[in-house]
């Protein structure tokens, strides 16, 4: 059996397996959100509350205090909260995924359960508090006088992008993560050290051009700019052929990479938790 016929044979079973367990997922998926926030008084709402201040607290530096200029010839702070949103979503999803297999040992020893399950429980959390982000980006958008674009139904597919990259990075970190407990804290240290390195408050445009191809090595460049373009409307992803097709590449690898090593390192899960 060829690779490509392999590889097909593992996403739909995946994804049918994803269907399946839809009921379990969405209920896991709930205790994961509560649990984040146990024993808090304002209790789920922090996963909210403490992105939109940081939001806010952006906003009031750069648009009061600093008055920053227009990027792009729209204000900076639509410019900004278009980048930074999904970086949210990004590194909140990598951050929790990283420690799904930790979070709920009692379903590794549960047979019924596919155990490959678990990033995707705490990707589901990521992305419930993503769209309601995407709700508050929609509204600052019109709040400044810009309205819906067709360049916005590009959304959706760079949010596809960011969920297929994603697996496959946390299937591969939750994995290890069992094994090497400080694993997590690299993976901390990696998306502060990602969110400087990633144009997210600063524009690519600043860096000398002889730079930018190694800029566009980093696949979350490709999401962040990717969310830029269609809530601005300045182009297509299919306008840069290159770059998509070197980030399909890059997150299939990954994919496939991930579930790899997750499966390899899946039998002995339970003799060390």
């Amino acid at each position: 059996m060829s690779f490509v016929t392999r590889a097909m044979s593992f996403l739909a079973d995946f994804f049918l397996s994803v269907v399946r367990s839809r009921k379990i997922l969405w209920e896991l998926t709930r205790q994961d959100l509560r649990q984040r926030y146990l024993g808090s008084v304002l209790g789920i709402l922090w996963a909210f509350i403490q992105p939109l201040i940081t939001i806010l607290v952006f906003w009031f530096i750069f648009s009061v205090g600093f008055k920053s200029q227009p990027v792009k010839d729209v204000p900076f702070i639509l410019w900004f909260i278009s980048g930074i949103i999904p970086w949210f979503f990004i590194s909140d999803a990598l951050q929790n995924g990283t420690g799904a297999v930790l979070a709920k040992p009692y379903l590794v020893k549960k047979i019924v359960f596919q155990v490959r399950l678990l990033p995707v429980i705490q990707l589901m959390s990521s992305m419930a508090i993503h769209l309601f982000f995407i709700g508050i980006l929609i509204v600052f958008f019109l709040l400044y006088g810009h309205y819906p674009s067709i360049h916005w139904l590009q959304i959706p597919y760079f949010t596809i992008g960011a969920i297929f990259l994603l697996l496959g990075l946390t299937w591969f970190t939750s994995a290890v993560t069992v094994f090497f407990r400080d694993f997590g804290q690299l993976v901390a240290v990696v998306v502060q050290l990602g969110f400087w390195v990633t144009p997210v408050m600063w524009s690519f445009d600043i860096m000398p051009e002889k730079f930018w191809p190694y800029l566009k090595l980093n696949p979350v460049f490709y999401i962040t700019e990717g969310y830029r373009n269609a809530m601005l409307g300045s182009s297509w992803f299919w306008q840069f052929p290159e770059w998509t097709i070197y980030f399909w590449v890059f997150s299939g690898i990954t994919f496939f990479s991930g579930a790899f090593v997750f499966a390899r390192l899946r039998r002995h899960f339970a003799d060390v938790l």
